[in-house]
């Protein structure tokens, strides 16, 4: 049910390093850690780009949202100084390129599919073909432990990325597990359920399970809450405190 790696760096380096950079994903690396969650959402011209919010002045500087410029246009922007001085230059990394260092280093990924307002449909369906075109021979070996992951909360942007590549593994992301989360979740065909660990408890835990779904949480950086929720058969999670919690489980 679970084939993927079990501790996942969140954003790349959690936080440690400027988060969706190539910075980020170098200091997941020098912690140990083969197995990423990053987030991809379009520009104005349809490339995906390696950012979570829809809006710039938080990790980017300038204003505007990020479907008011091309991905030529972001990718020269600053995306490290507000972490640090040492991160000045480090920029919006296309997914592309992204996707290739993390290819390059035999890291594992999670691609969280993060669509702007209005975006849902394109957005899944860019990025799900885009990861197929890149993991075609591992498409054809029908190997899940070979593939990334994708996941959103965006029930419209699966769908659309199961249609686009049928044979990618999706997962559906939900704050809480209650509503119509394992309905939604066979109707997409979905693998697992990503989930919020603050409101998981045990017998959630085993409903998720019991359904025959990998259950994955995030964002846990407590490393005694880590060691709780895999013995409730978390099978996987993404921390931020990639000291505390490494590639191997809590330190």
């Amino acid at each position: 049910m679970w084939p993927y790696p079990t501790y996942l760096a969140h954003r790349g380096g959690g936080k440690l390093a400027p988060e969706n950079t190539m910075a980020a994903l170098r200091c997941g690396l020098e912690h140990g850690f083969h197995a990423v969650e990053f987030d991809v959402m379009l520009a104005r011209d349809g490339v995906p780009v390696v950012m979570h919010d829809p809006y710039l002045g938080r990790t980017v500087a300038g204003t505007g949202n990020v479907f008011d410029y091309d991905a030529g246009e972001l990718a020269a922007m600053d995306a490290g100084s507000w972490f640090g001085e040492r991160y000045r230059g480090e920029t919006v990394p296309l997914f592309a390129d992204f996707a290739a260092a993390c290819r390059a280093h035999g890291i594992w990924m999670n691609i969280e599919i993060k669509p702007a307002p209005g975006f849902d449909s394109q957005t899944g369906t860019v990025v799900a073909g885009l990861t197929a075109a890149m993991f075609g021979p591992e498409l054809a070996r029908d190997d899940a432990a070979l593939l990334p992951l994708l996941s959103s909360f965006s029930r419209e942007a699966l769908a659309a990325a199961r249609a686009a590549a049928p044979g990618l593994p999706r997962a559906l992301l939900v704050d809480r597990l209650e509503g119509s989360w394992e309905t939604d979740a066979r109707a997409l065909d979905a693998v697992a359920i990503h989930t919020n660990h603050k409101f998981l408890t045990p017998a959630l835990a085993q409903q998720v399970k019991q359904a025959g779904f990998g259950l994955f949480c995030y964002t846990v950086n407590d490393p005694a809450r880590a060691r709780t929720i895999v013995a409730w058969g978390v099978d996987g999670l993404c921390t931020d405190r990639l000291d505390l919690i490494g590639p191997h489980g809590p330190r």
